[in-house]
């Protein structure tokens, strides 16, 4: 192993079923670094922490771990988690039935009488140490999404772990949790260990990382020290080509189609919902993009849930082009022609094991009626027309999307709702978790489809990406509309005031 290395990947190579996931893969880890590992969606970066969890087994290569003489065999994530190897992944792989103390110290507890005064007090003080708000006793699923990300990290960490890998660790945090979490990661740093981080957010990466090895089409491109990768080169080498961070996304005040004297789309009225939103006021013209912006838990998407009728609704009105309807339920709105990409892809969106044709054809299934199925030949000429369209990657349309990689599943997704040629489109979190190359197809997709005249509601963590796609920001906070912006007021630092300063004058 090299002077300093904590973790050595020599050769790695896997194959699935017409697919080369990795081929020929180096990776090294070093004492004490904070090592980040990019590239885009089926890159390859989830393969090969997968074969180095044990979580798949690899045709070929060797693993070095230090402490350990000669290659380290890992068959199991059990065998990782006792040579040192702790993960955290994207999705909480949690129990929310049990306690947060039973979560963090579930499967290491060996003896049959089991000290649970301890366990909490244990638990309590390392939930303390690293500042998560939460209780060694009460139920995870009372817990937010954000705290219970934050007791996974706290489990891993506990293990005393040589090697912690944080698969998109940021994706569920704010800003003071994303902090808390990189002030564990550089005290974690001083201590030894080696952090690999997974991660779509480059001002990250350039926060806290010392180096980034990057990953495409499942080959080695290069490792990195972070002062000699700049921004725009990395964007390159994970592409495979040269592109301008903006290039080809145009500016959201040119959006061809947008009326602001027409008749709106859809207009609500004091809506409020069983999700707790106070009374909001919502209109979006034909060819508008707007969005919903505000912190984590500021009530954007139970907005758009309720609009949608995925929340029933407790008071207030819904008009579509000037005419009153009602939306109790999500199959009245696909009817109206509203389509509703959700948050939660995994839980709301996907179905796993269907193929990738039978997941874009549902929605539209779901509208003619399950007893009026398609033929195959239409099934077959949708998805290949939607595959082609979106450039969706997959082995075939028989693949079953869960195999698919995150990128590709939200296309799928997309896939589904266009198909239904709807007038009002809601895309809540389109880009989260997914690869910078995919992020700005989706954003050139957005603007295409408002110059077509569709209307596109716009949710997304990132200001820059709001900014760059949306003509009207609806500003929240905790549960509540306090400003909305339009114009010269559409810039990030008038975002946070509104955020923080509550409703404009």
């Amino acid at each position: 192993m090299q002077e300093g290395a904590v973790l050595e990947l020599r050769g790695i190579c896997k194959n699935f079923p017409g697919v080369r996931a990795l081929q020929d893969v180096d990776f090294t880890l070093r004492e004490g670094e904070i090592h980040a590992l990019m590239g885009e969606n089926g890159a390859g970066k989830s393969t090969l922490i997968k074969v180095l969890t044990g979580v798949y087994p690899k045709d070929e290569g060797t693993i070095y771990i230090r402490g350990y003489d000669g290659p380290a065999v890992i068959k199991s994530p059990q065998d990782a988690q006792e040579m040192g190897i702790s993960t955290v992944y994207q999705e909480i792989t949690l129990c929310p039935n049990l306690t947060v103390a039973e979560n963090m110290y579930i499967g290491r507890t060996k003896s049959s009488l089991t000290n649970w005064k301890k366990i909490n007090r244990d638990a309590g003080e390392l939930l303390n140490t690293l500042g998560i708000p939460a209780s060694p006793t009460q139920q995870l699923a009372s817990c937010s999404i954000a705290v219970q990300q934050m007791v996974a990290i706290a489990r891993a960490v506990d293990m005393e772990c040589k090697v912690l890998i944080l698969d998109e660790p940021t994706s569920s945090l704010d800003e003071q949790e994303v902090a808390k979490l990189f002030n564990l990661m550089i005290n974690l740093k001083s201590k030894g260990v080696g952090i690999v981080f997974v991660t779509h957010f480059l001002d990250q990466v350039y926060e806290v990382c010392d180096r980034i090895t990057v990953l495409r089409d499942g080959q080695l491109v290069g490792e990195y020290v972070i002062e000699d990768l700049p921004r725009v080169l990395l964007v390159s080498k994970m592409l495979g080509k040269e592109l301008n961070d903006l290039d080809g996304v145009g500016k959201a005040e040119t959006q061809v189609g947008y009326d602001a004297d027409g008749v709106c789309v859809m207009e609500a009225v004091q809506l409020a919902s069983t999700a707790g939103i106070k009374p909001f006021d919502f209109s979006i013209q034909k060819g508008e993009v707007n969005g919903f912006t505000g912190l984590l838990g500021s009530g954007r998407s139970e907005c758009v849930r309720a609009l949608f009728g995925a929340d029933r609704a407790t008071g207030g009105t819904l008009s579509m082009n000037g005419k009153k309807v009602r939306i109790s339920k999500p199959l009245d709105a696909m009817k109206h022609g509203i389509g509703y990409l959700p948050e939660d892809r995994k839980r709301d969106g996907i179905v796993g094991d269907l193929s990738v044709r039978d997941n874009i054809i549902l929605a539209l299934q779901v509208m003619k009626g399950f007893f009026r199925p398609f033929t195959r030949a239409q099934a077959e000429a949708f998805a290949d027309e939607y595959i082609k369209l979106l450039d969706i990657k997959t082995a075939s349309a028989d693949t079953p999307v869960k195999s698919l990689s995150g990128g590709n599943q939200q296309k799928v997704i997309l896939a589904r709702w266009l198909l239904t040629n709807p007038v009002f489109l809601i895309l809540d979190e389109p880009t989260r978790g997914i690869d910078i190359g995919t992020k700005l197809e989706i954003q050139k997709l957005v603007l295409k489809l408002a110059a077509q005249g569709k209307s596109v509601t716009f949710i997304s963590s990132e200001i820059d990406e709001m900014l760059r796609t949306c003509s009207r920001l609806i500003v929240m906070r905790d549960r509540k509309v306090v400003g909305e912006l339009t114009g010269d007021d559409l810039t990030q630092n008038k975002i946070m005031t509104t955020i923080a300063g509550g409703e404009n004058p």
